[in-house]
């Protein structure tokens, strides 16, 4: 490990050499009068938010090496990563993580699609052609979206029309890497549009070590990503927002040591929404309707051909979850106060294979955000609360329709205390719901009975947090410390009648630091590059179990993600990315042993190298662009979960044309 970070910051001094060369353009330091939208449900600056954001531009997407948000995401470590050969990312903050299919109530982490429920916990389905930024709320996030916040909010925002473009890609690499996408973006008379359409496939690849590592790649990946919309009146928009994407051939190929040849999936998720947003020609009130739906499907094929584990049954095993849902908000701004109140309603059908065959979720709800600016606007008041109601009713096998609510608040405050620095303090809930087989199931097999608890209670979190930010000279920089109590988790457990039931009798505790450091050197230096060296950490201090006091299982204590970025704003940009992952204690599944014995998964550093080069530039034809990536550069055996290495040092090289 320590001769890939010498070697990582030899190459990061071989790509400054260019930054003795002058351009005339230069880029706009971020500051806390960025304007974001997750952590308020409306527009507000980043100098007025208590929690703790992190925001990924476009520009960071643009030079990333992935073409999922959950492979950006693995980029930006902000913690946890939960990852299988194929077409399946679960992403975790501050020790919870999303869950990779099925309801995603049920996510510890939960994942937006332009500020409403993607509808998917797996990230590897949601592609990042026509995505314009992502920004991340670190810890809870229940006030404002409901059951599955407790960890964090993700919010993917999409691209809109702002002026007229158009691009084609294309390009391939080792391992049977072959992608290409097209899109653009139009503006005119009050219309507006952005959009992209990309396609792979990928072949199996071989770990770090050299080992061949079949049935891992996937026979074609698609994906369709529309905003448009159409101003009918000034500050009056009607948009429409399409997301689809097609995994089909997915590789399932067990563990490395058993290697399944012929098992696969087919996956696909999609979505369409329709917004209308709307506001006074002063902005001072703001309103907010839409309604959305779509369709979650995750297809596991059995075949019998190869069957080294013996588990294989031949059949076909499947997951669908439909969702539909609806929300109304309105926001006033009445001088020192902002208040944002409004309606959310979600609900799920879902149907899988196994118990519960057939059940549905439903879940209204109530919330207002208030914000107050007193001291000339440098000290921020911040209160929330949300009012839940649930339903969730098993269909098939028959068993039972429970309901319950649930009230979460929220209150924190930010200080401007000096130009570019920013205290804050922030008290939050979260919480999940239960599931509908948790509350209302029923089964009866030759293995015993199993009932659903109706008198179970949502799993639910409670963070404290304190941070400091700052902003100026090039500088930005962030530190948050935060502690967590996890309560009521919701296990399984034998009853004195021999039957098995679920019950809240799960705690943990979870403490740490969140760290980001980046500087832009071009700025002191005087050129016209820029130079950016950036450090990002989540460090936690304390994650056991309260009644065992074992450290929690599938997770690490240290998530970093730091390198330098290149760039003359004109013709060559670069970045070089290290992401470090610390050991992680998990049930050795590989054992055969049950229950599962607890062992260790290695720490492992992967670094990452992009460069793109505008080769040719024309005012009438557009212009030309090289890209080259290199994934794992020194070739790091690792692994995500244990016995499931990831592919080792691997190659793209493509064109682009833009217009």
């Amino acid at each position: 490990m320590k001769r890939g970070y010498l070697m990582a910051v030899v190459l990061a001094g071989l790509m400054c050499l260019p930054a003795m060369i002058r351009a005339e353009e230069k880029a706009a330091t971020r500051t806390l009068d960025e304007i974001v939208v997750t952590a308020s449900r409306a527009e507000e600056p980043l100098s007025r938010i208590s929690s703790n954001i992190t925001v990924i531009t476009r520009q960071d997407i643009e030079m990333s090496a992935s073409r999922t948000v959950g492979g950006l995401l693995e980029e930006e470590n902000i913690g946890h990563i939960h990852k299988y050969p194929g077409a399946s990312t679960s992403i975790g903050i501050r020790g919870f993580r999303t869950d990779t299919h099925g309801n995603d109530l049920q996510s510890h982490v939960l994942v937006l699609l332009d500020g409403r429920r993607a509808g998917t916990g797996n990230l590897a389905k949601l592609l990042t052609k026509n995505v314009e930024r992502i920004e991340i709320i670190r810890g809870p996030g229940a006030v404002q979206y409901g059951s599955g916040g407790m960890g964090g909010v993700i919010n993917i925002i999409t691209r809109r029309g702002r002026d007229n473009s158009a691009f084609a890609e294309g390009g391939g690499g080792n391992f049977g890497l072959a992608d290409g996408a097209v899109g653009g973006t139009a503006l005119y008379n009050g219309f507006d549009f952005a959009g992209a359409v990309s396609a792979g496939t990928s072949g199996d690849y071989s770990d770090g070590a050299g080992n061949d590592f079949d049935n891992t790649g996937m026979d074609y990946r698609a994906g369709v990503s529309i905003n448009t919309g159409y101003e009918f009146m000034p500050h009056n928009r009607l948009g429409m927002i399409l997301t689809w994407s097609r995994i089909d051939g997915v590789g399932t190929p067990g563990y490395i040591t058993a290697n399944d040849l012929d098992d696969y999936a087919d996956k696909k998720n999609w979505s369409l929404d329709f917004r209308y947003d709307g506001s006074t020609s002063d902005s001072r009130f703001q309103w907010m309707a839409r309604g959305f739906f779509g369709e979650d499907d995750n297809e596991w094929m059995d075949p019998v051909g190869s069957n080294p584990d013996g588990w294989d049954d031949g059949k076909v095993s499947i997951n669908y979850t439909n969702q539909y849902g609806a929300q109304a908000q309105g926001t006033a701004n009445l001088g020192i106060a902002t208040i944002t109140a409004g309606f959310d309603w979600i609900k799920y059908d879902l149907t899988d294979t196994y118990d519960p065959q057939e059940s549905d979720y439903e879940n209204p709800a109530l919330f207002m955000l208030s914000s107050a600016s007193v001291l000339d606007g440098a000290l921020t008041l911040t209160f929330g609360m949300r009012y839940d109601w649930y339903s969730v009713d098993v269909t098939k096998p028959r068993g039972n329709d429970e309901d319950d609510e649930r009230f979460t608040p929220m209150v924190g405050l930010a200080y401007e205390a000096l130009g570019g620095i920013k205290l804050r303090f922030q008290y939050a809930q979260g919480f999940m719901m239960p599931s509908a087989w948790q509350m209302g199931g029923y089964s009866s097999s030759p293995w015993g009975i199993t009932r659903g608890n109706p008198d179970l209670d949502p799993e639910k979190s409670t963070t404290y947090e304190g941070g400091v930010d700052f902003a100026k000279y090039g500088i930005e920089a962030s530190f948050t410390y935060f502690s967590t109590s996890f309560d009521d988790k919701i296990q399984s457990v034998y009853l004195p009648d021999g039957t098995s039931s679920y019950d809240n009798i799960g705690s943990a505790t979870l403490e740490g630091m969140e760290i980001g450091l980046a500087y832009d050197i071009g700025e002191p230096l005087d050129i016209s590059w820029e130079i950016k060296p950036y450090f990002n950490m989540t460090w936690l201090t304390d994650y056991k179990d309260d009644d065992t006091h074992d450290r929690l299982k599938y997770t690490s204590a240290v998530n970093l993600s730091s390198g330098i970025s290149v760039s003359d704003y004109d013709r060559f940009s670069g970045r070089l990315n290290i992401s470090y992952t610390s050991p992680q204690d998990v049930d050795d599944w590989q054992s055969g042993a049950y229950p599962a014995p607890v062992a260790d998964l290695d720490g492992f550093t992967v670094v990452d190298l992009t460069t793109t080069y505008r080769v040719l530039d024309t005012s009438r034809y557009g212009s030309v662009s090289l890209r080259t990536e290199i994934r794992n550069l020194f070739d790091e055996n690792y692994a995500y979960v244990k016995g499931y290495p990831m592919p080792g040092i691997n190659f793209y090289m493509g064109l682009r044309w833009d217009y």
